[in-house]
């Protein structure tokens, strides 16, 4: 196990290398005007220059990668140069990271616990007329594109009102709890669909397997065997997933952020993007970046723990 996890932090720890690397130098490919504000236009090509040089992106590609690796080391992931000027980057994030970590954790609650509840009613309803509702739910999730319900979703359900008034706000107030239960339905619909999909397809498939017979032979019944056997082993591959969902979730979801105006970090990818602050396009692409792969390392590890019979590393004497 130990030696399993050191590998397995050791690839992480080279993909995360990788994939910063990468992204810096992908971001150097984008037009200079990003590291300039507003007023580029009315700079001479001296003054550009100058301003180039000061942010050291003259220097040669190696010399820009070496000092960028020397800030970050030291938690320096630059300063934003139009969204906010001359803010760390760090300080901008500390704002909007409770925003996106409360909703996202919120919808991950959500999303498992009416997802599991759905697969299983499905599973133990198999060609049955809820088994086909739902089903016909988790189709239209995956089939119809998430703008398209998402957008409706807005504009038809904060159309709604009673004695006169919105039942729903149509953006996020943090001071309205009202405005707070769209956004949360948006963010869990996708999750309960595939966790249902998924609960039903494995319930369905291990119902059939010989070691539940011989559980009835021995007497269980269908609720032990539920219990004990089928829903604690779908729950294995399941955790492999849940630390990658939990830590992109609290780095917030992008459209849906921005669709209702909340102040997340999802909301800020797409404000800095249209801004074109390379700075925190930068630092936001690298942190997602970073949770999506130590998101993966944690789940690969709570997978083997969860499941024993699973062996991460060869026995001694093995071909």
């Amino acid at each position: 196990m130990l030696k399993y996890s050191i590998k397995r932090l050791l690839q992480s720890l080279v993909t995360v290398f990788i994939v910063i690397t990468l992204v810096f130098l992908l971001m150097r490919l984008l037009p200079e005007e990003g590291y300039f504000g507003d007023g580029y236009d009315k700079l001479t090509p001296e003054q550009r220059e100058n301003i180039l040089r000061k942010f050291g992106l003259l220097d040669p590609w190696y010399i820009q990668l070496r000092n960028f690796y020397s800030s970050l080391l030291k938690g320096d992931l630059g300063k934003s140069i139009i969204y906010r000027p001359d803010v760390p980057v760090i300080d901008i994030i500390k704002l909007k990271i409770p925003f996106s970590a409360a909703f996202g954790l919120a919808a991950i609650c959500v999303s498992l616990f009416f997802g599991l509840t759905m697969g299983i009613h499905m599973a133990r309803n198999k060609g049955r007329f809820w088994d086909k509702v739902w089903s016909s739910y988790v189709v239209f999730i995956n089939a119809v594109p998430a703008a398209v319900y998402l957008l409706f979703i807005q504009l038809y359900i904060t159309g709604l009102k009673f004695r006169g008034r919105s039942i729903f706000p149509m953006l996020f107030n943090r001071h309205d709890p009202r405005s707070w239960i769209l956004p949360l339905i948006s963010m869990s619909l996708g999750g309960i669909a595939g966790y249902a999909l998924w609960m039903r397809r494995y319930m369905v498939d291990q119902l059939n397997q010989d070691y539940i017979r011989l559980a009835r032979a021995k007497g269980m019944s269908d609720k032990q065997i539920m219990v004990k056997h089928v829903m604690r082993n779908a729950f294995v591959p399941m955790a492999q997933y849940l630390p990658a969902s939990v830590l992109l979730t609290i780095s917030g979801s992008i459209y849906i952020e921005s669709l209702y105006s909340i102040p997340g970090m999802g909301g800020l990818l797409v404000d800095v993007i249209q801004r074109q602050d390379n700075v925190m396009v930068q630092a936001l692409v690298l942190i997602y970046s970073t949770l999506g792969i130590w998101g993966l390392f944690l789940g690969d590890i709570l997978m083997a723990i969860f499941d024993p019979r699973i062996r991460l590393e060869k026995r001694e004497g093995a071909r």
